[in-house]
């Protein structure tokens, strides 16, 4: 398991707001666009249950230009 392993949706959404990510709208399914106003970024976030998979974590944050370790940090 990697360091990015064992985050929720709601852990990641809380740690995304502290970056100035807003929710955007609903995507197809359980997806969420999240916007970033300052930045103007946008990212993709699946509404699941149980853990984040570390890939789809990593997507998350390339897209939202947020250094993995930046990311932990603000845990």
């Amino acid at each position: 398991m990697g360091r990015l392993s064992g985050y929720r949706y709601r852990e990641i959404i809380k740690i995304l707001k502290l970056f100035g990510f807003e929710f955007h709208r609903q995507a197809a399914g359980s997806h969420e666009i999240w916007h970033n106003p300052t930045t103007k970024r946008f990212t993709t976030i699946p509404n699941h249950s149980g853990d984040m998979p570390e890939g789809t974590l990593r997507a998350i944050l390339k897209q939202a230009n947020i250094d993995p370790e930046d990311f932990i940090k603000s845990k």
